[in-house]
């Protein structure tokens, strides 16, 4: 979400090379694209919300309602919603370290994923306790449901990684300081963007 969506979309066009298409969401919300396949979607922020500008992930789930109690039942946030909107329902919430990430029920794009195609190139959750938060989002969102195939959890050193097959979908990293000045070593979610040229890319985002 951006306060100035037109700045919002030349800087991601100068820096990541993204083109934009609208959506049915309205003037409000595009979509960035790279080659004509979607990379992320970039919407105006209310001025009247006062909430941090970033990129918030959003996970999709089978019953947002669902999703919403088993959020609030673990002693976590839900902020907003679930609304309905043209295309589905989805809400956004806080993980108990108050990491912010929405959840979708409804139409997606097909094909699109973390580390497929032009998708973002990796999703990592910085947070106080990655073994805490694995179990979390895996209560929340199903990722290991019992006698179903689902996501692969894996533990590895001071980080679990979440898989499908072979293709990593996320990352979860502990370490981070809720207490912080520094908003990145809060708890977040941090989502890095392909490009062909890591240092031309920093060049045109300074």
């Amino acid at each position: 979400m951006a306060r100035d969506l037109p700045a919002a979309q030349e800087f991601y066009r100068a820096v990541l090379g993204w083109s934009y298409r609208s959506t049915s969401l309205g003037d409000e919300f595009s979509v960035g694209l790279v080659g004509g396949e979607a990379v992320a979607g970039i919407g105006a922020l209310a001025s009247t919300l006062r909430t941090a500008v970033s990129w918030t992930p959003y996970f999709v789930v089978d019953d947002v309602n669902g999703a919403t109690s088993r959020v609030r039942e673990r002693s976590a946030t839900v902020a907003v919603g679930p609304l309905a909107m043209k295309t589905g329902r989805g809400a956004l919430a806080a993980d108990p370290d108050g990491a912010v990430f929405g959840l979708w029920e409804g139409r997606i794009i097909r094909g699109w994923s973390i580390g497929k195609g032009q998708g973002p190139a990796r999703l990592e959750l910085r947070t106080r306790d990655a073994f805490a938060a694995a179990i979390f989002y895996g209560q929340v969102l199903h990722w290991a449901p019992e006698g179903k195939e689902g996501l692969e959890v894996h533990y590895e050193q001071d980080r679990v990684m979440v898989r499908d097959g072979e293709r990593t979908v996320c990352a979860l990293r502990g370490g981070a300081v809720g207490s912080a000045p520094d908003p990145r070593i809060r708890p977040r979610w941090q989502v890095s963007f392909r490009v062909d040229d890591v240092d031309a890319a920093a060049d045109a985002a300074l």
